[in-house]
């Protein structure tokens, strides 16, 4: 090995301004990183020759001939080299060189230790989606290796964002590497397993009778996830969901095995935690409508395919038509009439419902502007919507370019509006009824906690659900009901609308209950914008 003198010529090139000692020190501080560096470094002369390596470099080469190898191809390409070489010992290095005044400057990193690195979890040290897929592929390319049988499971943690937001991403960390334990713990020694995302691990199980083996895993896996965790003096409890796929069930790919057991996962959330689920291809297929659905959905926003129609709300006391509900309806070339009920979901799912309801408001406002008198417009607002930091000011520019007077746009919303923890909604409610919007509460008396909601916020109305309504004349628990919540409305100053009324029996049932207004076929079934002037004119009522 080469001593501290192989550097030493620096030391000519010291300024004359400054100091020995700071040029000393500079020196050794230089030489000192050069010896720890992770990288294998050395120094070569012109002649080939090793004048200075690094420690790594000697920890890796010693009795090598990858220096030979190195000078060769260097001297072949003025000096430079970068390749891969691998040794009698099977351990491949890329090795690059790179010219200098006298002789070149060699590095070299570990090719084998770098693959495993990039094949690794950081926080767990399980393999990550990289190697899975790997793994699958080598299934694909070796089925004989799953003739006896093979499985795939994916699991989803429940609450781990939660434990993130709440305790620190260190402990959810530390929490991810108990789970990874208890994973590991119920394992065979020939199944594969590995993190592949945030809160989602997967497992290849082979050699063994399925789905029999499957489903006895994934129970287990529940079970043992399930359990409570101790961290940070804190009692912290995850739930698990698995998906799993025999293999290779129509798949011809990792990744479609991949998809198929998110598809699986999915059908695993609407059962609730806990659970597991096998795929098959119903799920596939409903997945496709899914997203062909989605896809016609966004057309159908650019192309201007919904409307508006307006069914009126009448009041009681006044015997006359005080507002209307707009409600939106979807007239698609290729499907036909659309129900809300199919595709709102959806758009609330893919977010497609934050530019619908945009548009739902604007119309709405639009065209309400242009009635005459102060007739209310009623617009449905889901709680998707609420999660959009955008929504007030939606409101506030549609009611600005239309110039209705914010008195006469009523927001409906669900009793999910009023489910968010973080008071979000509440606030954006409180400061759009500061400005004189409305706000009714839609479907009331179908859900847990409503008076509860009923003295968190001043609603303007209550709006009974048509269950209660539409039962016979004979049911007396939803007579009682209705009656029930119409004096509650009035003991709130809050006016109380029975929906789904059609018949005469029921309006004067709910009349005779107290209920302040109505709405339902009865008094009009919804109708376009266009026509709301002669319903008014029929019904003996200044327009």
């Amino acid at each position: 090995m080469v001593t501290d003198t192989a550097i030493a010529p620096a030391s000519k090139n010291r300024r004359d301004d400054e100091s020995p000692d700071r040029s000393d020190r500079g020196v050794a501080l230089a030489y000192s990183a050069f010896m720890s560096m992770s990288r294998a470094v050395a120094i070569v002369g012109p002649d080939g020759k090793l004048l200075l390596p690094n420690l790594m470099f000697d920890k890796l080469f010693r009795n090598s001939d990858i220096l030979d190898r190195v000078n060769r191809e260097a001297a072949s390409n003025d000096g430079r080299s970068d390749c891969q070489i691998t040794l009698s010992d099977g351990r491949a290095f890329w090795v690059e060189a790179i010219p200098m005044e006298d002789g070149w400057l060699v590095s070299a990193y570990c090719m084998t230790e770098r693959s495993a690195k990039a094949r690794t979890d950081t926080v767990t040290k399980l393999g990550n989606l990289l190697m899975f897929q790997e793994r699958l592929t080598e299934l694909f390319e070796n089925p004989a290796s799953a003739a006896d049988g093979a499985a795939v499971l994916g699991i989803d943690l429940d609450r781990l964002k939660a434990v993130n937001e709440t305790l620190g991403r260190n402990v959810g960390d530390e929490l991810l590497c108990l789970v990874a334990d208890r994973i590991r713990s119920v394992l065979e020694d020939g199944d594969v397993v590995a993190r592949l995302g945030d809160h989602r691990f997967g497992i290849i199980q082979t050699g063994q009778p399925e789905p029999q083996s499957a489903a006895a895993l994934a129970s287990r896996l529940i079970d043992l996830i399930g359990r409570s965790y101790v961290l940070d003096g804190q009692l912290i409890e995850l739930a698990a969901n698995v998906g799993i796929v025999l293999f290779p069930a129509g798949a011809t790919d990792s990744e479609q095995v991949l998809r198929n057991v998110d598809l699986a996962l999915l059908r695993t959330k609407s059962d609730g935690h806990g659970t597991y689920r096998f795929f098959d291809t119903a799920m596939d297929e409903t997945m496709q409508f899914r997203r062909n659905l989605e896809i016609d959905l966004r057309r159908a926003l650019a192309q201007g395919e919904f409307a508006l129609v307006y069914q009126p709300q009448f009041n009681l006391g006044l015997n006359g038509v005080t507002g209307f509900e707009a409600l939106l309806r979807w007239q698609s070339p290729t499907r036909g009439t659309v129900s809300p009920m199919d595709f709102i979901p959806l758009a609330e799912d893919t977010g497609i419902i934050n530019s619908i309801g945009d548009w739902v408001v604007r119309t709405a406002c639009r065209e309400a502007a242009t009635w005459h008198g102060s007739r209310t417009v009623a617009v449905n607002v889901s709680a998707a919507q609420f999660a959009n930091p955008n929504f007030v000011a939606t409101i506030l520019s549609a009611l600005g370019e239309s110039g209705l007077d914010p008195r006469r746009l009523e927001l409906e919303i669900t009793e999910s509006v009023m489910l968010d923890g973080r008071g979000t909604a509440l606030s954006m409610l409180q400061s759009l009824r500061e400005i004189g919007v409305r706000v009714s509460l839609d479907d009331f008396g179908t859900g847990y906690a409503s008076l509860g909601y009923l003295r968190s916020f001043p609603f303007d109305k209550i709006k009974i659900d048509q269950s209660f309504v539409r039962g016979k004349s004979n049911d007396a628990v939803g007579q009682a009901i209705v009656r029930a919540i119409a004096s509650l409305g009035q003991s709130l100053g809050m006016a109380t609308v029975a929906e789904g009324v059609e018949t005469d029996e029921q309006m004067a049932r709910i009349a005779s209950d107290g209920c302040t207004d109505v709405q339902g076929y009865l008094i009009s079934r919804p109708m376009p914008p266009e026509q709301i002037d002669d319903f008014l004119l029929s019904q003996n009522q200044t327009v």
